[in-house]
């Protein structure tokens, strides 16, 4: 079954403060892209002679390695679009879990530590191993992603997300996704 690119249009037309359409729709186009890279990988695979993989190269092997970073591109994509949406709503447990970690405000400005360390990924997680709240960079997408966590906040640092609002100023980018966090999508995340 093929995977299908979701509609976020709903983010357009001013619903987030500091980020424009068009820097929006740049965002959604380079999205899509995984998706289509994603069905056309998977697409391969179904056929594909896996009989004699190699490290040095077979076209099966090329496909399973580069199979994750159509997948989590457009997952994490997913998740970024889908926790933004600027509203307080904080639930009683993700704020207990906030608190246990010295605050929102302190998990927050980790969390923008952890997006200035360069391209890639920051994430707010809660580890599944000791109950806690993490932040952790992943600067690609299928390298150094943390097992075993609940994502909750994902924040794509990477100067696609930001480059035709705020051209190299990443700290002006995190400011305004900071607050556009939709915290009710957080909190179910938290909650599930």
């Amino acid at each position: 079954m093929a995977h299908e690119a979701k509609n976020y249009d709903h983010l357009k037309g001013g619903a987030l403060k500091g980020l424009s359409d068009s820097q929006l729709d740049q965002h959604f186009t380079l999205y899509k892209g995984y998706i289509t890279k994603l069905n056309e990988i998977e697409e391969k695979l179904a056929s594909i002679d896996n009989t004699k993989p190699n490290y040095s190269f077979n076209e099966y092997s090329e496909l399973k390695r580069r199979e994750c970073v159509a997948f989590n591109g457009s997952f994490l994509h997913e998740m970024y679009f889908e926790n933004l949406g600027a509203d307080a709503t904080v639930s009683a447990g993700l704020q207990k879990a906030l608190d246990a970690a010295g605050g929102q405000a302190k998990v927050l400005a980790d969390l923008k530590a952890c997006a200035m360390g360069g391209p890639g990924w920051a994430l707010l997680t809660r580890n599944r191993r000791d109950g806690k709240l993490h932040t952790y960079f992943v600067a690609e997408h299928h390298i150094g992603l943390p097992m075993d966590q609940d994502l909750l906040i994902v924040l794509d640092s990477w100067e696609h997300a930001f480059m035709v609002d705020y051209g190299i100023k990443r700290p002006d980018y995190l400011a305004a996704f900071m607050d556009n966090i939709k915290w009710s999508e957080v909190s179910k995340r938290f909650g599930a």
